[in-house]
């Protein structure tokens, strides 16, 4: 219901900002999935009706491609092939960019994403949504090497991730404190469960990257936003040659200047969505 009443309001305050007129808006690009299907119906329906309204052309855009796009909105030329790693609260992707708008999928996430992680374990520690940059925060000054949490699937050469593991001996750690009545290391507990996520991230990248001998790589979503993922990232990428992009901080986080970025490129290749558009809660990357 909120979504309804925002919407309209959300748009003109939009158009006020970039002192425009939707007469001067040449292309309307929507998100139309993955997500809570209620919000995307939502969003699909006021797009289709300035569509019509102002006679432009719709195109409907992945959220998760979004992730990929912000990247464009720095104003540095990106020239695929490329190996590009989303992580946010609902996906870990790790995916291979041989030309603009196609997609090889390395690896996904088989149980919770590195993001969803980050927020399951925050909650236990009562701190506030989303959990990762309150995770961040909590682990500045800690040592990261105080616990010794597990990676899975590190080891042989599946890309794929798995995090309910780590997620599951963080929360049995905590418990079993509790039980004990011992006092939790919280700035240690934080960088040592942060640093599993950022590990495993930051050598699932790397080996695509070797495998797929590509010279650029580039992070999206939310969880790119972290401070030490990037330094570590950064260190890793200039020790092997390969060239690291990521958006700013504050479109590593949902936003709708992605999707337009993505909507944009998508136009230029020609390509359009009609008034059939429709919501896909669980579309994923490629399809």
């Amino acid at each position: 219901r909120h979504h309804i009443e925002a919407i309209f309001p959300v748009i003109q305050e939009a158009l006020q900002q970039a002192d425009v007129e939707l007469a001067d808006i040449e292309v309307i690009a929507v998100t139309y999935g993955p997500g809570l299907v209620g919000s995307l119906l939502v969003g699909i329906a006021a797009a289709k009706a300035l569509a019509f309204a102002a006679q432009k052309p719709l195109v409907g855009v992945n959220h998760i491609e979004g992730h990929i796009y912000a990247n464009f909105l720095t104003g540095r030329e990106i020239h695929p092939p490329l190996v590009c790693l989303t992580v946010s609260g609902g996906h870990t992707d790790l995916l291979v960019i041989p030309r603009l708008g196609e997609y090889e999928i390395l690896g996904r996430t088989r149980d919770d994403a590195a993001g969803e992680a980050f927020d399951k374990v925050a909650r236990v520690l009562g701190l506030p949504y989303p959990g990762g940059p309150q995770i961040e925060k909590l682990a500045q000054g800690g040592d990261r090497e105080a616990i010794a949490f597990p990676r899975g699937l590190l080891d042989g050469e599946s890309l794929d991730f798995s995090f309910s593991g780590l997620k599951t001996a963080a929360l049995n750690y905590l418990n079993e404190a509790r039980q004990k009545e011992q006092e939790v290391p919280l700035a240690d507990f934080a960088a040592s469960f942060q640093w599993a996520i950022i590990d495993v991230l930051t050598e699932k990248l790397m080996a695509a990257a070797e495998v797929h001998r590509v010279d650029k790589v580039i992070l999206s979503g939310g969880v790119a936003a972290n401070r030490t993922f990037r330094e570590h990232v950064a260190a890793e990428a200039a020790s092997r040659g390969l060239e690291l992009l990521y958006p700013p901080v504050h479109l590593c986080t949902d936003n709708a200047a992605m999707i337009g970025s993505a909507g944009y490129f998508r136009y230029l290749a020609g390509q359009r969505s009609d008034y059939s558009l429709n919501a896909a809660a669980n579309l994923r990357l490629g399809d």
